[in-house]
């Protein structure tokens, strides 16, 4: 049994840290899902602490847009509709895009082999859904680290964690993931060829093409 207390002081703090980093994880693994109720006394006994650090926890949760109150249902799991999806999708070609540029300055030869050695390992994964999206986050991440900007890092971070939400994954429709290689490709040959503008163009247009596929998925829509 976990040992409870008054939860007062800086052991709240702490508790209520953990317990926000925990459903964290439970959200970026999709384990709590979009429309899922949060319900605190279940919560809490999910996590061996008390209600209060995991209402501090989800009170913070929903500050960042990933839970909100439904009528009747109480705290769920944000569900985004198709005019939300747009928009994440327009802000996260942005910040994409200004990754990729700022990456062909500053990439340094050991950042571009290693996106090299995702591509061709993502090779083999271009019938397997799941773990072309690993590949892809993995992709993702590298160049937002060649950017070499902290402050891109953050918002880049803060929508991983907004895309997170969406069900499934955009690499399940047919010929995306061979269609998001090859996009992925001609991105880091611009990287190699330290060509800002271009590789800022073809990261924006891939985001846009994920995000016209994700509404087809997800509404029967074009974007």
């Amino acid at each position: 049994m976990p040992i409870r207390n008054d939860d007062t002081g800086s052991e709240n703090l702490s508790r209520s840290e953990f317990a926000y980093t925990r459903l964290m994880a439970m959200i970026r693994s999709g384990e709590l899902r979009g429309g899922q109720r949060l319900r605190e006394v279940e919560l809490a006994e999910q996590l061996g602490v008390s209600r209060t650090p995991v209402r501090e926890a989800l009170r913070r949760i929903g500050s960042e847009g990933l839970a909100q109150n439904s009528p009747g249902r109480g705290l769920v799991v944000t569900e985004y509709d198709k005019q939300q999806v747009r928009e994440l999708y327009a802000l996260r070609a942005v910040l994409e895009g200004a990754a990729a540029g700022l990456a062909t300055r500053h990439a340094s030869p050991a950042e571009i082999a290693l996106m090299h050695e995702i591509l061709e390992r993502s090779v083999a994964a271009l019938e397997a859904p799941g773990e072309m999206m690993r590949m892809n986050a993995r992709f993702h991440s590298a160049i937002h680290e060649a950017a070499h900007n902290r402050y891109l890092a953050q918002a880049l971070a803060q929508m991983s964690d907004a895309l997170a939400l969406l069900p499934g994954t955009t690499f399940a429709a047919p010929n995306r993931a061979r269609e998001a290689y090859d996009e992925h490709l001609a991105i880091l040959r611009a990287l190699e060829r330290r060509a800002p503008d271009e590789a800022e163009a073809l990261a924006r247009r891939h985001i846009e093409l994920a995000g016209a596929t994700r509404l087809r998925m997800m509404f029967g829509i074009e974007s």
